[in-house]
């Protein structure tokens, strides 16, 4: 099939990016005590040759979710690890006695992939919302490491030429803390999907989770 999309459809669906990324920050305020804003959102076609240059190499923890409905794919977030300890802590109150694995207490993970999960719930819900699609999502799982090996661990990049990446950068400063969304869709899929968005779409009220997706 064709892979030209309208670009105002386009610009609409990187506004989805954006208000979705506004609510995961709302949503980690909300779990965390940690004020945090969406800092920028934008949309990459890269080469897949160069998907492990533009996540990088350093280390990371990785918090991850894969579509199991189209467009497919994965939504990954990404935090340094000194941070993303801190928010782990902040979570489970320092009472947390089990014995680390790789840096993270068995408690500490957990508490990660539950962000994770309210998170991404509320994230994946506002794109389903406005594609009028039901977008279906694993459990969350945890990788660390270098950021390229995090998404070996997710499973890798779409095996695709071409991949379509989303990034939303979302910042912290008072707490430190600065989160980046990858959303990772099949871009054949997706470009189904987005060819199908009204350009009427009114982004702020469509991206608002369902009630019965909100934990």
């Amino acid at each position: 099939m064709s892979l030209k999309v309208d670009v105002r459809k386009l610009d609409l669906f990187n506004d989805i990016a954006r208000e979705g990324s506004q609510t995961v920050a709302e949503n980690l305020e909300t779990l965390a005590g940690i004020e945090a804003t969406m800092d920028v959102s934008k949309i990459n076609f890269l080469q897949s040759s160069d998907l492990d240059a533009h996540i990088g190499t350093d280390d990371a923890v990785g918090i991850f979710v894969e579509l199991i409905e189209p467009p497919h794919g994965y939504v990954l977030f990404v935090m340094d690890p000194a941070a993303s300890k801190s928010l782990a802590e902040s979570m489970v109150g320092g009472m947390d006695a089990d014995e680390q694995r790789g840096g993270f207490t068995d408690m500490e993970r957990s508490a990660l992939q539950e962000i994770g999960n309210i998170m991404t719930s509320g994230y994946v819900d506002g794109l389903a919302n406005v594609l009028d699609t039901t977008i279906d999502i694993s459990t969350p799982s945890f990788a660390y490491g270098p950021a390229n090996q995090v998404v070996e661990t997710m499973g890798g990049w779409p095996d695709e030429d071409i991949a379509f990446v989303v990034d939303s950068t979302i910042v912290s400063p008072e707490a430190d803390v600065e989160l980046t969304v990858y959303t990772l869709p099949r871009v054949v899929e997706l470009v189904e999907l987005i060819q199908a968005i009204d350009l009427e779409t009114d982004v702020g009220t469509d991206t608002t989770a369902s009630e019965e997706f909100v934990p």
